[in-house]
């Protein structure tokens, strides 16, 4: 929200008073509690005026300090975000009091407190990391008219009138808190959800507030009040409500976030690597669930408008097993249920006339899992629309009446997550899919959610219930599926989220078109979500919207195989390979094969994001923050911490240009090529190609060829690749299983000058062969295997490999 005219006036009918100086001030514990005076205080006939902003700082764990301005104390509860939902929280702080200021400190983060003026300062041993300077945090009243360009107003204006019938008389005046953060000088901020725009949000206005806009827009499916600065902290705004946020686009220098409310809070989050800011927030708002290993495979969609029954689906099957382009789920989109009557979660009995028989058919027959689209809507030409209805398990109008409108489906209820029994029912419904064999579902939609003339079950607040409503959907149907087959076993795929829902993966980035730009858009959604607590994302392999040019598909195919979650999907179009020529068939197998035998790589990193929060799928600063080219770079990323991976966003005829950070990096698909960092490289990229490149210093661990699918024993005959290990260096890498968190053992390389030694550690743990890349080296023997240009093929039992290398 933006208050101000220029930087010295507020906007017409704007009042402001802002927090001046401490007046009162208690401790409880190690939190400061104190009342700010928003006029100056000279004689105790002006304590009679004015607001007085209840400010609360503390430390609620380790690294971590908070600070709640209250104007009016809350009388509601619901809903909150969860905080510390699966881990315990660390605290450790202190607090100190001298004449000038107070002092809180945790962890290596310390905020120092002036009374007058009121200001505070966040900071470490090595340098201050932000400001709160005078008159940074304040009670704003704003006449309505200025209130319009908020998202929530703002769909209130453009929403199919069924949806309130009767516009309540808006007020005259809105008030908001609000408080503001300096920036320094390069400082850039990422994260606030999936966001589609530059990744850098300097310069932006972002509001947090879920909208279905596509991602051709400003509008986000997951929104996310927290950001990450490259300056070595993030900022969480505990709010589940609608944030605004200012990026410089108010007040150059500084950072503005309103809530239209009576409190705010905010936690400055430090961490010495950016890795470290996210794992500690993730301690605070929850951290992924590990997905199972099948997941990572292909998913292949029916796409959404296209005709499809039996006969399609099992042609599509076949048609992909034979062109080697293995299929490890299949997703039936929406038209599985008759039109009109989303979701009835009911089989067409047109198309699928014995839904049980078919799905065990193609289980038996092409060895897929099962995924089906759901919603949290109901049509009233569902035939469980009255049951809903009369359940009481939709939301409701004031009235009593289940709040309906025509837009998706005709006259469509929603469903109340808030009534513990409307869960259950939606439960049932699912567990009765599950029954006939499904494994999964897409939970699509979750972001048109109604704020105005509605009640919930529990009394929740609307406008806080907007965007939360998406991790109530989510958590529900998660859960479901936790419980049927196991932790480490459920997994949805999921459009909608808000903070803590990266509890639920997997999430995908929604309506994008069939384009380049596109493409790119997908990419930078990705990175911001990821960014932000989430571990996981996927995308829309070709895009959703439109038929891709063969080019387009052939990239996007890259792109999509070389992200953490891969599907096929459209909307009047099939995504299928040979539609785009039998050459898309044969890029789609390499990608499926390279990306099956990367696994025992993939699933390490996807239990770390799981234990430490850290992302599977990283933008580039995460590892380079010292390289500040990295924190501009929005069109490659690494895949864990050590495949860096440029998708290209042009045709075979035109150079695509990424960067290389310092040192020497080989090419994953042409280890005799390599390449010295930093480094801008231009180059034209074949059709079927993507740069994907091994960083220095890298034991990269393969599963064998040819095994036609993720979920293997990721532990047996792994193929060692060792890249430009230092001199005197030893490095470790862990072995999962495959399954759940299991580790087999681990894999441990030394070098010593011209020695070299592999170590498999742990009885589970099996090697095939180990090569090394290192310049101006090469094996010139082995004991433990058999050396053939400069490979090292183990023999079998073998767990100790020792090679001599010689000069080139």
């Amino acid at each position: 929200m933006r208050f101000n005219d220029g930087f010295w006036a507020l906007k017409a009918g704007v009042k402001a008073s802002y927090g001046l100086q401490v007046v009162g001030q208690n401790t409880e514990g190690d939190a400061y509690h104190l009342q700010v005076a928003t006029i100056p205080i000279r004689h105790r006939g002006d304590t009679l005026k004015g607001p007085v902003l209840g400010v609360t700082i503390h430390s609620p764990t380790e690294g971590v300090i908070g600070v709640r301005i209250e104007h009016f104390k809350r009388t509601y509860a619901a809903p909150e975000i969860a905080l510390f939902p699966d881990t315990q929280a660390s605290p450790k702080s202190s607090i100190s009091n001298d004449e000038s200021k107070l002092t809180i400190s945790s962890g290596d983060l310390t905020a120092e407190i002036t009374s007058k003026p009121y200001t505070i300062t966040f900071k470490t041993p090595k340098k201050t990391l932000a400001n709160v300077g005078a008159k940074h945090q304040a009670v704003i009243d704003v006449p309505y008219k200025w209130t319009i360009n908020s998202a929530a107003n703002a769909s209130c204006l453009t929403t199919d009138p069924s949806s309130n019938p009767i516009p309540p008389t808006p007020p005259e005046t809105v008030r908001y808190i609000n408080s503001e953060i300096t920036i320094s000088p390069g400082e850039l901020f990422y994260g606030l959800g999936e966001q589609f725009g530059p990744l850098a949000k300097n310069g932006q206005s972002v509001s947090i507030w879920n909208s279905d806009g596509g991602t051709c827009s400003e509008q986000a499916y997951k929104c996310v009040p927290f950001y990450i600065s490259n300056r070595g902290y993030g900022v969480f705004v505990n709010h589940p409500g609608e944030v605004e946020f200012e990026f410089g686009s108010e007040k150059i220098s500084r950072v503005g976030f309103s809530v239209a409310d009576s409190s705010l809070e905010y936690f400055i989050i430090h961490g010495v690597t950016p890795l470290q800011v996210l794992e500690r927030y993730t301690q605070m708002t929850g951290r992924p669930a590990l997905p199972p290993a099948w997941t990572f495979g292909l998913w292949l969609s029916t796409s959404f408008l296209t005709d499809y029954d039996e006969k399609t689906v099992s042609g599509f099957l076949q048609g992909m097993q034979d062109r080697k382009c293995h299929v490890r789920v299949f997703h039936f989109d929406c038209f599985w249920m008759k039109q009109y009557e989303w979701c009835s979660f009911t089989f067409d009995p047109d198309n699928f006339p014995d839904p049980k028989a078919y799905i065990a058919e193609i289980k038996a027959k092409y060895g897929v899992n099962v995924c089906v689209w759901i919603n949290p809507y109901i049509s009233q030409f569902s035939p469980i629309f009255k049951e809903a209805a009369e359940g009481g398990y939709l939301i409701k109008r004031k009235n009593g009446n289940p709040w309906q409108w025509d837009l998706w489906q005709p006259g469509l209820g929603i469903v109340d997550f808030t009534n513990p029994a409307a869960a259950k029912w939606y439960s049932d419904k699912l567990s009765h899919l599950l029954d006939l064999g499904v494994d999964c579902f897409k939970t699509d939609f979750g972001e048109r959610i109604p704020h105005l003339d509605v009640k919930y079950h529990d009394g929740s607040d609307p406008l806080r219930m907007h965007n939360m409503y998406a991790v109530l959907y989510n958590d529900v149907v998660f859960s479901l599926l936790e419980k049927r087959f196991g932790k480490h076993e459920a997994v949805v795929f999921a459009r909608s989220a808000a903070a803590g829902g990266q509890r639920f993966p997997v999430h995908w980035g929604g309506d994008c078109e069939s384009t380049f730009e596109a493409m790119g858009e997908a990419l930078r959604g990705c990175l911001s979500l990821t960014l932000s607590g989430f571990g996981f994302a996927s995308h829309d392999i070709g895009g959703f919207e439109g038929h891709p040019p063969p080019e387009i598909y052939h990239r996007w195919v890259a792109f999509g195989l070389f992200s953490t979650h891969s599907r096929l999907h459209g909307s009047s179009s099939y995504r299928v390979p040979w539609i785009y020529g039998e050459d898309a068939a044969k890029t789609l197998a390499k990608f499926v094969e390279a990306k099956h035998r990367l696994m025992p790589y993939l699933y390490n990193y996807a239990i770390q994001a799981h234990k430490y929060g850290h992302p599977l799928q990283r933008a580039m600063f995460l590892e380079f923050l010292d390289d500040r080219t990295t924190h501009h770079l929005d069109r490659q990323y690494l895949l864990g911490p050590s495949l860096l991976a440029a998708p290209v966003f042009v045709d075979d005829k035109e150079e695509t240009e990424y960067y290389l950070p310092k040192g020497r990096w080989t090419s994953f698909f042409d280890p005799s090529r390599s390449e010295d960092g930093p480094a801008w490289i231009k180059e034209k990229v074949a059709l079927d190609d993507i740069p994907v490149w091994i960083r220095p210093g890298t034991v990269l661990l393969l599963g064998p060829a040819g095994v036609k699918k993720p979920d293997y024993e990721l532990n047996k005959e792994l193929e060692v690749r060792v890249f430009e290990v230092g001199e005197t260096e030893t490095i470790e890498v862990d072995v999962p299983t495959g399954k759940s968190t299991d580790i087999a053992g681990r894999v441990k390389v030394f070098r010593n000058g011209t020695d070299l030694k592999v170590l498999a550690l742990g009885e589970g743990v099996t090697l095939s062969s180990v090569s090394v890349f290192l310049k101006g080296y090469v094996v010139s023997s082995a004991k433990g295997g058999d050396v053939e240009k400069g490979t090292v093929f183990v023999g079998k039992g073998v767990k100790e490999v020792t090679m001599t290398l010689a000069r080139l």
